[in-house]
């Protein structure tokens, strides 16, 4: 099996599919500035599965930190799943900069250095957000995309 590194891997999502991705034989390794996760949950993870991953702490917009993580540790990285991004609806209205910064810059300085080390796979985590408020429920993938409600909507579909 590959070595994936998983972005916002001590977030729930992230935690749980860190989990699930060792649970199937993957080598994990994780990146996470914490600023919206725990510590501890490394430690959890390692209770749960008896493997130690490896954090880094690094937020993504740096990007000097990002390349020198890919410089010095993408050996063995066959693929990267992405959740290192911010979430809160309400909040992506009231500091739309910070989403548009964190949403954005992270994922392009993230995919930049995927493309400049050739990672063959990379899965971007996206939200029912991009939908808008839908007509029909339930939302399937075939569901048109509607004006986006909130910053952090905004961001993921149009990259504004």
């Amino acid at each position: 099996m590959g070595r994936i590194l998983v972005t916002g891997g001590s977030g729930y999502i992230g935690s749980h599919t860190v989990v699930a991705l060792i649970e199937a034989g993957y080598d994990v390794v994780s990146i996470d500035d914490h600023s919206r996760s725990h510590v501890f949950i490394m430690d959890r993870i390692r209770q749960i599965t008896g493997t130690a991953v490896v954090n880094h702490r690094i937020n993504l917009v740096d990007r000097p930190a990002l390349e020198d993580f890919f410089r010095n540790e993408h050996a063995g990285i066959t693929g990267v799943i992405h959740f290192a991004a911010y979430k809160a609806v309400g909040e992506s209205t009231a500091h739309p900069l910070r989403y548009f910064e964190n949403n954005l810059v992270g994922q392009i300085n993230l995919m930049r250095c995927v493309a400049d080390h050739n990672i063959p796979h990379f899965v971007f985590s996206s939200s029912c957000t991009v939908y808008g408020n839908p007509d029909t429920l339930p939302v399937t993938e075939e569901s048109p995309l509607l004006e986006p409600e909130s910053p952090y909507g905004a961001g993921i579909v149009t990259g504004k």
